[in-house]
């Protein structure tokens, strides 16, 4: 099978996304201080490593379908939708933030390409169902970093009697 373009296009959006994110979590990794901060640095370095594979499939199977993945810094920097990690060092719960968002902004790339690549080639919407259900996992577990416990009803009610 050959990818249109319209494919090709779509699979490209995608995996730029995940060479941003790549870079942008091992800035954060290497950026971040504050509290918490060896497991948010471990964490980082699993994102890291997950994204940089699903990057990696994501190129492979463009090239299975004879599509030309690029994944130049320059094309990565012009075409990301992620926005741009800020320079410096950067508190953990400030890192927290904006990991979440770059995890959450790459998933929602993939779900706005989702259906047209599910219609040409169902394969490759297997391999994004796999990307999106692990980066909502990842985008969960650092989120719940600085997440507060929501109060449950038998709590509301003890806290009444």
């Amino acid at each position: 099978m050959q990818a249109s373009a319209t494919l090709s296009k779509n699979l490209q959006s995608v995996l730029v996304d995940l060479i941003d994110l790549h870079v942008q979590g091992k800035q954060a990794h290497w950026s971040i201080v504050g509290k918490n901060f060896r497991d948010l640095h471990l964490q980082l370095d699993e994102i890291v490593l997950a994204v940089r594979v699903f990057s990696d499939e994501l190129a492979e199977r463009m090239r299975a379908l004879e599509a030309l993945p690029d994944g130049r810094s320059a094309t990565v920097a012009k075409n990301s939708h992620l926005p741009a990690f800020p320079e410096g060092e950067v508190d953990t719960a400030d890192a927290v933030d904006l990991i979440t968002e770059r995890l959450d902004a790459t998933v929602d790339n993939i779900r706005a390409v989702h259906d047209q690549v599910d219609e040409e080639d169902p394969t490759t919407a297997d391999l994004f169902h796999a990307f999106i259900e692990k980066l909502e996992q990842f985008s969960w577990m650092v989120s719940a970093e600085n997440r507060t416990p929501r109060k449950s009803a038998s709590s509301k009610a003890a806290k009444k009697s």
